[in-house]
């Protein structure tokens, strides 16, 4: 199990960043963009339904619609 040692909600449209490990939805959301150090794709127009997560380095994300919880990562907080 991944320990996290603090989150942040998020349910607007503003571009969050930091360095999240795990953005997990609280309600079916859609994610408008996310930016990631070791996620490839096409990271763009997400759906991510409840209780589903992403896990990855998470640089940036920005909603279009729901609310998410992003895990920040230990390495954040021992810098």
């Amino acid at each position: 199990m991944t320990y996290y040692p603090a989150a942040k909600i998020i349910n607007d449209t503003d571009a969050h960043t930091g360095r999240f490990g795990c953005v997990q939805a609280i309600k079916d959301s859609e994610i408008a963009t996310l930016v990631a150090e070791n996620i490839t794709g096409d990271l763009t127009s997400i759906d991510l339904k409840s209780n589903c997560k992403i896990e990855g380095v998470i640089t940036s994300i920005t909603l279009a619609s729901g609310t998410v919880v992003a895990y920040l990562l230990w390495a954040l907080q021992m810098l």
